[in-house]
C-alpha cells in the first residue's frame, strides 16, 4: 500500500503555498498556486527562503467559498492508539487559510456571506470526532481488508477508501485526479474510535471500537431522516469491535441507520429505494437482521407497521425483521427484559458469527450476516442493544483467542467490564452529539448495567437541550454539513446566495411586539393607566404567542442551502 506522508511544514508566500513532506528520506513538496489554484509536485530546493514556515499535521483539502478557494489543514493531532501496529490519530485543531490575500474585491453582502460560510466550515471542523491514519485504511473493516485483491493492496489510501466514510472526500476532489499528490492527503473518518489495552487472567490484549459515520445523507436529527433516492439511509453508522491478542485478531461489525424509506413524521409507502438500500447492504455485509426498537403504539406505531409491511413486501429471504418495543418492555425500570431480545437473536448471532484470524494469518471464521439496529434516531436505544450484542460476540472471541478460560464470563471481570461499559457509553455520546447535538440518553444503563434516577434526570435535561437545538440551531448545522460535504456548491460568479431571505409580516410582527414589550417599562400615575398598560401588552403577548403557535415552522431555524424536497 502506498502510505501517506506523516509530517509536514507549510511554507507560505504571497504567491504560493509550499507543503513540504518532512518524513525521513523525502524530498517532495506540494506547490499550490494561490492565483491559478494549480497543484504540482516539486522539490525542497524550490521553496523560497523568504517563505513563512509553520509545522502542520496534515491536509484536509480545499473548498471554494465566496471569496475564492481556501486550504484546510490539520494543525494539532492526538494519538488514539495503535491498530495492528499502525498509529491512529484524532484531529484536534484546524486552520482555514484563504488563497486570496484580501477580500476587498467583495461587496458588503458578499463579505457577510463569506463570513457566514466560513463559520459553517469551522462549525463542522469543531464537531468532535475526526480520525485518520497515514499507513492504514480506517474506512474498511478487518474482514473487507482481508478479502481484497493484490491490485487493491497497491492502491493509495485515497483510491482504496470506502467513500461512504470519507468525510473530506469533497475537499480532496482536486487531489484525486493527480496520483502523484496522493501521499500528501489521506481519508478522514468521522465518528468515534477508542483503543484500550486490557488485561484478563494476566493476559494483555487490545480492545477497540471504531464507529464510522456515513457521509451519504449526513445531517442533523429532524432535517435528515429516512432514505434518499440512491438508497442511502440517514445517520448510518458502521461500528466495528476489534480484539487483538498474541498475533490473533477478531472483529464483530454492526450497523445502525434511519428507517430506510421516505418519512418525516408520516411514512411514504414506497419500497423501491428500501429495496435498493438492502440490496447494497447484502452485497457489503451479507444477511441482514433488522432490529426495530421503536414503540408499537402512539406516534411511532405507524412507522413500525409501515417498516414491517415494506420488508415483508420485499420477499427477500436474506432480510429478517424483528420488532422489539424497547420502551414497553423496559418500562418501570425493568431493564433486565432486554435479555428477551438477546435471546431472540442468539441463534442468528451464532449463525452469522464474526471475523477471526489466527496467529499465522489464516482466516478461521468470517462474519456472514449483520444486525442493523434502529430506533427513531438510531442513537439511545440502538446503542444499548448494540453493546449487548457486542459483549456476547466478545465473550466467544476471547474464549477462542485463549484470553478467557472456559466457564468465565466477561461480566465477572470487574476491571474490564468497567472499561467496556464506559467505552460503549462514550460511543453513544459521540454519535448522539454528531447527529442530535447532545449526549445520548440511557447511558447510565450502558455505564452501570442498571437504570438510575439520576440517569432519568439527565435524560430529561438532554431531551430539553435537543428540543431547543433542533428548533433554533439545527438549520445552521445542516447547512454547515451540506457545504462541507459538497451537497451545496458556491459559485463565485453568482452574486446572490440562499442565505438572504425576506421575513414576512408574521416574523416582523413578533419581533416588533417583543422589542416594544421589553423596551417600554410599565408607567402611569394611576391604577387605571397601569391596568390599561397591562391589558394592552397582555393582549399583544397573547396575539404574538398565537402567531408563533399557528405558524411555528416559520420561526424554526431551517436549512437554507439545500432544497427542502432533498431533506424529506
Amino acid at each position: 500500500m502506498a502510505t501517506a506522508y506523516e509530517k509536514f511544514n507549510l511554507h507560505t508566500t504571497p504567491e504560493k503555498f509550499y507543503i513540504e513532506a518532512c518524513d525521513d528520506g523525502s524530498n517532495d513538496v506540494l506547490s499550490i498556486d494561490r492565483v491559478s489554484t494549480e497543484m504540482i509536485l516539486t522539490v525542497r530546493k524550490d521553496i523560497p527562503p523568504h517563505a513563512v514556515t509553520r509545522p502542520i499535521c496534515g491536509i484536509m483539502g480545499t473548498i471554494r467559498l465566496v471569496a475564492g478557494t481556501y486550504l484546510i489543514v490539520i494543525t494539532k493531532k492526538k494519538k488514539v492508539g495503535d491498530l495492528l501496529g499502525h498509529a491512529v490519530w484524532k484531529a484536534m485543531d484546524f486552520d482555514v487559510i484563504s488563497y486570496k490575500k484580501t477580500v476587498l474585491h467583495l461587496t458588503d453582502n458578499q463579505m457577510q456571506d463569506n463570513k457566514a460560510f466560513l463559520s459553517m466550515i469551522n462549525s463542522v471542523l469543531l464537531t468532535d470526532g475526526f480520525y485518520f491514519a497515514t499507513d492504514y485504511d480506517l474506512t474498511h473493516t478487518l474482514q473487507r481488508l482481508a478479502n481484497t485483491s493484490p491490485e487493491f493492496q497497491e492502491m493509495s489510501l485515497l483510491e482504496r477508501a470506502d467513500q461512504r466514510f470519507v468525510w473530506n472526500g469533497h475537499l480532496l476532489r482536486e487531489f484525486m485526479p493527480q496520483p502523484e499528490l496522493h501521499r500528501f492527503a489521506y481519508p478522514v473518518v468521522h465518528g468515534f474510535i477508542i483503543m484500550k489495552s486490557c488485561c484478563i487472567n494476566g493476559k494483555i490484549f487490545d480492545w477497540n471500537i471504531i464507529s464510522r459515520r456515513s457521509c451519504f445523507r449526513a445531517g442533523v436529527r429532524y432535517y435528515v431522516r429516512g432514505i434518499d433516492s440512491e438508497g442511502h439511509a440517514a445517520n448510518f453508522v458502521e461500528t466495528e469491535q476489534i480484539v487483538q491478542y498474541s498475533g490473533g485478531k477478531a472483529s464483530f461489525v454492526q450497523t445502525r441507520g434511519s428507517i430506510p424509506f421516505y418519512w418525516s413524521q408520516r411514512p411514504n409507502l414506497n419500497s423501491s429505494h428500501l429495496k435498493q438500500h438492502f440490496d447494497s447492504q447484502i452485497i457489503i455485509y451479507g444477511k441482514q437482521v433488522i432490529l426495530n426498537l421503536i414503540d408499537q403504539k402512539g406516534s411511532e406505531k405507524q412507522l413500525e407497521q409501515a417498516f414491517d409491511k415494506m420488508v415483508s413486501s420485499l420477499g427477500n429471504g436474506m432480510v429478517k425483521y424483528i420488532a422489539f418495543d424497547f420502551h414497553k418492555e423496559c418500562s418501570r425500570m425493568r431493564w433486565h427484559r432486554l435479555q428477551i431480545l438477546v435471546d431472540m437473536v442468539t441463534e442468528m448471532q451464532d449463525e452469522y458469527g464474526y471475523f477471526l484470524v489466527d496467529v499465522d494469518g489464516n482466516v478461521l471464521v468470517q462474519q456472514e450476516g449483520m444486525f442493523r439496529s434502529n430506533c427513531m434516531d438510531c442513537l439511545d436505544r440502538t446503542n444499548v442493544i448494540q453493546s449487548l450484542l457486542a459483549r456476547r460476540s466478545l465473550q466467544s472471541q476471547l474464549e477462542r483467542l485463549g484470553v478467557l478460560h472456559m466457564g468465565q464470563r466477561i461480566e465477572d471481570q470487574a476491571d474490564f467490564e468497567k472499561i467496556y461499559k464506559n467505552a460503549w457509553a462514550d460511543n453513544a455520546n459521540a454519535c448522539a452529539k454528531q447527529y442530535a447535538g447532545t449526549g445520548a440518553l440511557k447511558t447510565d444503563f450502558t455505564r452501570t448495567g442498571k437504570r438510575t434516577q439520576w440517569g432519568l434526570v439527565m435524560d430529561g435535561w438532554n431531551s430539553m437541550i435537543r428540543y431547543y437545538k433542533n428548533n433554533f440551531s439545527d438549520g445552521f448545522r445542516q447547512d454547515s454539513i451540506d457545504l462541507f460535504l459538497g451537497n451545496y456548491a458556491i459559485d463565485e460568479a453568482d452574486m446572490t446566495t440562499p442565505l438572504h431571505e425576506t421575513k414576512d409580516w408574521k416574523f416582523l410582527t413578533v419581533r416588533s411586539d417583543w422589542l416594544c414589550l421589553i423596551s417600554c417599562p410599565p408607567s402611569g400615575d394611576t391604577w387605571t393607566e397601569t391596568l390599561a398598560y397591562v391589558l394592552f401588552w397582555g393582549t399583544a403577548s397573547f396575539v404574538t404567542a398565537g402567531v408563533i403557535l399557528f405558524n411555528g415552522r416559520e420561526f424554526v431555524d431551517a436549512p437554507k442551502l439545500v432544497q427542502k424536497e432533498k431533506m424529506d
